[in-house]
């Protein structure tokens, strides 16, 4: 019996040592995860979907990020932290801690890839921008059409297909169509969620203060309901380009609009034809969306540039004429 308890003794002893040499190796192991890592600069790693703690250390790992991916599983197991590690691209920056590289996962903090596109532009604007990012792939078959994609701040990661992009851009805009659509104010000379899109369209290409963009609905409202014509330059600009533009500083055109483009026949020509043109003349934002739906109630019926950035408003003929006097000096002077 005595022996017995000699070798239980025995094992117990052993049992808290290596338990203390375990707690110990684990102190020294979470210790040394916050000194500073060996990382010479920063680096951009993709974490993919689906890869557990074992994977993502041996990512980490064979990409310098850390020294041991052995380590990072034991300390990751001694932890047990609630929340689990985000698949996506983080750029680790030079000489991370293994701490600081698991909190990073922990919350997500990703590299974040994104491109903005400005409301108005043409859908061979957005083509052409997506095509000058390096870091995405793959060959667009097809221009979509104006007024499909909405122009706003999209994410992706690294080598994500460009014609990706554009699906979630066709999406967006008409998750954004349906949600606002019904919002639209009674009685407005618009028949449906295509005709909204091109005056939204027009709205946009007329103005860049947010500010002015109901009123200027409105006025285009206004002229639809009497059956004047829009007389929107932007809408004679289009006919000519279809929406590929010049880059040289002269505007989508490469130079002045000219009377005779005024008098020169196009569906788009809305000087030339009443009512709306046949489609949509660019890509317009929420806001525009939305001011069409909810145009300004007034009764002008002109506008012209001020030559601050905005516009100047008229019910009359004379009126807007005496005010286009005012903005052909200013330009003559600029």
């Amino acid at each position: 019996m005595y022996f017995v308890k000699k070798i239980i003794t025995g094992c117990l002893s052993l049992c808290l040592a290596a338990l203390i040499l375990i707690g110990a190796y684990g102190y020294v192991l979470i210790s040394n995860a916050a000194a500073p890592g060996k990382l010479p600069e920063n680096k951009i790693v993709l974490i993919e979907r689906g890869k557990g703690v074992s994977a993502i250390g041996n990512i980490l790992e064979q990409n310098g990020v850390i020294d041991s991916a052995l380590s990072f599983k034991i300390i990751t197991a001694i932890q047990k932290n609630p929340r689990p590690m985000k698949a996506g691209e983080y750029e680790f920056t030079m000489n991370i801690s293994m701490k600081d590289a698991m909190e990073m996962l922990r919350e997500g903090k990703v590299f974040d890839r994104k491109v903005t596109f400005p409301e108005g532009v043409t859908s061979w604007q957005i083509v052409e921008i997506l095509k000058s990012r390096p870091d995405l792939t793959g060959e667009m078959a097809t221009i979509p059409l104006d007024g499909t994609l909405l122009p706003e701040t999209y994410h992706y990661v690294k080598d994500a297909p460009r014609a990706e992009i554009l699906d979630q851009m066709t999406k967006a805009m008409e998750k954004t169509v349906s949600a606002l659509w019904p919002s639209r104010a009674a009685d407005l000379p618009i028949k449906d969620e295509k005709e909204l899109l091109v005056l939204a369209s027009i709205v946009e290409k007329e103005t860049g203060v947010a500010a002015e963009r109901a009123k200027v609905a409105g006025v285009f409202i206004n002229r639809l309901r009497r059956g004047i014509p829009l007389q929107s330059d932007p809408t004679v600009i289009y006919g000519i380009t279809k929406g590929v533009i010049e880059d040289a500083g002269q505007g989508p055109l490469g130079r002045r609009l000219l009377t005779r483009d005024l008098e020169t026949p196009s569906p788009y020509n809305t000087y030339l034809n009443a009512g709306l043109p046949p489609t949509p003349i660019a890509n317009p934002g929420k806001d525009s969306i939305r001011a069409v739906l909810n145009p300004e109630n007034h009764d002008y019926i002109f506008f012209v540039a001020d030559g601050t950035g905005g516009h100047i408003f008229a019910r009359t003929l004379s009126e807007h004429n005496a005010n286009v006097a005012k903005w052909r000096q200013i330009r003559k002077n600029q």
